[in-house]
């Protein structure tokens, strides 16, 4: 049965409330979205906060309700004759990490089903709502017995205005996180020559809300034979020179963990304000003949694994090569989805369309991540530039944080990090 916005009515007309209830919450759109249930009591208050449940809090004490994420939304399995007495309403809500408005969705449903069968739905667009940033879609509250409403209303605040109305507490308010010193401030006094860079990369850190994350930051370059030229006219000192500032705003203490690999590898000592000039070493040619001139991708793939699967914080790791990277890596890469690591694959100086880009074969699976299957969590993102010093600096800065703070969503969802 189709039921629109400001329906009431009893759940026992349409389901046993002696048996679980499986109520599903999914919304489409460009953002990326929270959902969340409230167990509330007489006076309209969370005072048991072991009963809002969501994606770091997916059940109640006694499993009445449990959370499990699914496409496009959230499944909450109900068993409301369980609920302890003082719990008189379950308040279903929806709402939006980071930029966007409900009035900018495209869908959003909501059903109740039991043993399978959806009997109860309601569907919305963004014509419904305008600059809210969470939605309660729906409660379940007891009258004499368990009842329905559809709300499918907004508030601006978001998540946090739902949270304080109910008595809780924001905890970013009770423990506040330091402020971190700028970036502008610290490349204008440590790597004055890299300033031009800060703007760009701030305003794709603000459009990501980024500017808080701390991580740690890496990067793996290759020094196969192939990438001679790539060293001789100075790009690979360029790509340090660029990822350094991302480094000086994530990483606690403000270094580039760095890695050259070949068919051997060596990981270098970190590179920071102070030494980042000298990261390519003047004989690279020397370290290239040193490192055995092929490439083997899984070997520095381990080494990076072993660095960073214990990390407090998250390892946000920028892979450089100029060619194909075999299939056995694959194996590390799904292994490692459960791990505190991203893995930001970036292709450079083969293009597919010129003579080495069919000597070489394109990049091979670097080019296939996306539909890489068996993974806990995706973890990879892949691009590929003809020619990285000639790139436009906010340009490079949006492609090389496009996928990271999703991945971060999905981590602290699945308690990676």
């Amino acid at each position: 049965m189709q039921i629109q916005r400001g329906t009431r009515d009893k759940l026992e007309k349409y389901f046993d409330v002696n048996r679980p209830i499986t109520l599903t919450l999914q919304i489409k759109g460009a953002a990326v979205y929270d959902f969340s249930c409230f167990g509330i009591d007489k006076d309209e208050k969370l005072s048991d906060d072991r009963y809002m449940i969501f994606y770091n809090q997916p059940a109640s004490p006694a499993n009445e309700i449990a959370y499990k994420e699914i496409g496009e939304g959230a499944e909450f399995s109900l068993n409301l004759s369980k609920l302890p007495a003082q719990i008189k309403k379950l308040v279903f809500t929806g709402s939006i990490d980071g930029n966007g408005t409900m009035g900018e969705i495209s869908a959003h449903k909501i059903s109740i089903a039991q043993s399978g069968k959806e009997t109860v739905t309601a569907n919305f667009t963004g014509a419904d709502f305008q600059q809210e940033k969470a939605v309660t879609s729906l409660e379940i509250y007891f009258k004499d017995s368990w009842r329905f409403n559809v709300v499918a209303r907004g508030f601006n605040g978001g998540l946090d205005v739902i949270l304080k109305s109910f008595g809780g507490e924001v905890a970013e308010e009770v423990q506040p996180k330091p402020k971190k010193v700028s970036l502008e401030k610290k490349i204008a006094e440590g790597a004055p020559k890299l300033i031009s860079l800060v703007k760009p990369l701030k305003v794709e850190l603000e459009k990501r809300n980024l500017l808080e994350v701390v991580a740690k930051v890496a990067l793996v370059m290759d020094i196969s034979g192939s990438m001679y030229n790539t060293y001789n006219n100075g790009t690979v000192q360029e790509i340090v020179n660029k990822i350094l500032p991302i480094a000086v705003q994530f990483d606690d203490d403000g270094e580039l963990d760095f890695w050259y690999y070949g068919s051997y590898i060596k990981q270098m000592p970190t590179v920071n304000m102070r030494n980042y000039e000298s990261a390519v070493p003047a004989n690279w040619n020397k370290l290239m003949s040193d490192l055995g001139g092929g490439t083997d991708a899984l070997r520095v793939m381990k080494d990076v694994v072993q660095e960073f699967k214990n990390s407090k914080f998250p390892a946000y790791v920028i892979f450089v090569t100029d060619g194909e990277i075999s299939d056995n890596v694959a194996e590390i890469i799904i292994k490692s989805s459960k791990l505190p690591i991203f893995w930001q694959f970036v292709g450079i100086g083969n293009n597919n369309s010129g003579f080495l880009g069919r000597l070489l074969g394109g990049y091979g699976l670097l080019e296939r991540l996306d539909n890489l299957s068996g993974r806990f969590v995706d973890n990879t993102n892949f691009f590929a530039l003809d020619d990285f010093r000639t790139v436009d600096n906010s340009e490079l800065y949006s492609r090389l944080l496009n996928e990271f703070p999703n991945w971060l969503k999905e981590a602290r969802r699945h308690n990676i990090i």
